[in-house]
Parts: C-alpha cells; structure tokens; sequence
C-alpha cells in the first residue's frame, strides 16, 4: 500500500469520489465524518474513518497525524468555510501533512456569490501560509442533475437556456487523486470544468435521446423554490442558494474545458457518457 491521504467530509458526495479515486491509486485512506458509523454504511470500509468536528477542529490532529497528504473539503455553502480552512491547516501544520490539496470552486472571485468569495479568502489563506498548496477550482457537477433526470423531470430556479460546463465529479475525482500523490505542481491552481456547454433544455434532451424515454426540463421562480426545496435550509445556505440561482439566472456558470482535458490526458466524461454509465 502506498502513502496515507486524509480526506475531509468522505462521507460527503465529493469526498466519498475523491477517497474512492485515491484507493484506486494504491493510497490508503482515511476518511473524517461525524459519524464513522455512517461512513462505514455507506460500503467505504476501505476507508478508514475518524471522527471530526470540523466546527471546532475537534478531532483533526488525530486524522492528520501520520497522513502524507490531506484533501481539504468543506460542505457544500458553509458559512464557515474559511474557519473550517484555517483549523484545518493549523492542525495540519501540527501533524506535519506535507502536501495539503484544497477544493475550491471556479470563478472564487464571482461577487455575486458569498460562498464563492469564502472559497478565494480561503484560497488566500491557504497561499499566504502554505505556497504550495494545490487548488481545483471544478464547475458544477453532472451529478448534481443526475437524480432529478432519472425521475423523469428536472427543474431549476433559473432560465433553462443558461449555459453550464458540468463537470463529472469521477473526472474531479481523478485529478485529486494525482494532486495528492504529487503528480500537480506545487502551488498550482486548475480549473475544472466539462466537455460541453450545456443548458437545461439541452440536458434534458440529451437524457430523453439516451434513456429512451422523456425527460422534462422545467422552469420555477425563486419564490416557489424557496417555499418549496428551500423551506428547511438554514438561512445562511438559503441566502447562498438563491444568490447562487441569480447568478445562474443572469450568466450561467461555464469555464475553459482544456485544462482538465490536459490533466486527464483523455477527453473528460461528458453528460450522454454518464448517462450512458448510470443506466447500464
């Protein structure tokens, strides 16, 4: 077995991917959560898990202590990302991590999104203390569509002719992977998004080819969205979701696929490939 990762959230939809890519690289894992019994549900008994606080730090050391590389993640809209950032790297610091992979977001510096602009303070942190911290900066995930599109209609709080380069998340995976056994430059950035531009129409069109059967894009307002999905969110993640939906609103959310092209060295997943994947 190689070199020990510590991977933040792997109970978590991206750390469960990242922690999955790392095993496949020969890396043994451990893997913080809350609730170590979850993880182990969850089939990632290759993964060792540790219990952490992230919102105290409570924990970290421990799942640092003796990890050759950590990948720093933090649950999607947290309002306290850049705290969770700044216990993380002092607590690696102390373990002696050598190598520490943090998940940002592209556009970090987008002002019409708090959660994007707590990912470029917490990039700064990370730069100003540890220079050659790696950062991916991935664009929306295809399979945070995935779910709505093989129930048979799928529908956003924004225009559905907005442009999207999403991204696979296995393909995300992948590039964490090679930051953490040290393939990526130290102190390097990448961006990360898909193949493809597409819309919500298109994406739904695209399902209905693939699946042979119809799948429905569908528009609704804010309001109805946050009556309705949104009601049980906390504020903060309530205020970042809807902020997040009038970006989308007014531009979409699309990046230069080449770079993950280059890191891959093959043509990234597009939609009909995961499509194709999830159906077979």
């Amino acid at each position: 077995m190689g070199a020990t990762v510590t991977v933040l959230g792997a109970s978590g939809k991206t750390g469960r991917a990242v922690a999955a890519a790392a095993r496949a690289r020969g890396l043994t894992v451990r893997g913080t959560t809350r609730d170590p019994g979850r993880l182990l549900a969850d089939g990632a008994r290759a993964v060792e898990p540790v219990a952490v606080d992230l919102a105290t730090g409570e924990g970290l050391v421990e799942a640092f202590t003796g990890a050759d590389a950590a990948y720093l993640v933090v649950p999607n809209v947290h309002p306290d990302e850049v705290g969770i950032v700044r216990r993380a790297l002092r607590a690696a610091d102390e373990a002696g991590v050598a190598r520490l992979v943090y998940h940002s977001v592209a556009d970090p510096d987008d002002r019409r999104m708090a959660h994007h602009l707590r990912k470029g303070e917490a990039e700064e942190l990370l730069r100003a203390a540890r220079p050659g911290t790696v950062v991916l900066r991935p664009a929306a995930y295809q399979q945070n569509l995935l779910p709505a599109v093989l129930a048979g209609r799928v529908e956003v709080p924004y225009r559905l002719d907005a442009p999207f380069s999403l991204v696979d998340l296995g393909d995300v995976a992948e590039v964490a992977a090679d930051a953490l056994t040290g393939r990526l430059p130290d102190g390097s950035t990448h961006v990360l998004g898909g193949p493809e531009e597409l819309t919500i129409l298109e994406v739904a069109e695209t399902a209905s080819r693939v699946l042979e059967r119809p799948v429905e894009a569908a528009a609704t307002t804010a309001e109805a969205w946050r009556a309705g999905p949104g009601a049980a969110l906390p504020p903060s993640a309530l205020s970042d979701l809807l902020a997040m939906f009038a970006a989308y609103d007014e531009s979409g959310f699309t990046v230069d696929p080449a770079p993950l092209a280059r890191l891959l060295g093959r043509p990234p997943t597009t939609w009909a490939d995961l499509l194709t994947k999830e159906t077979r």
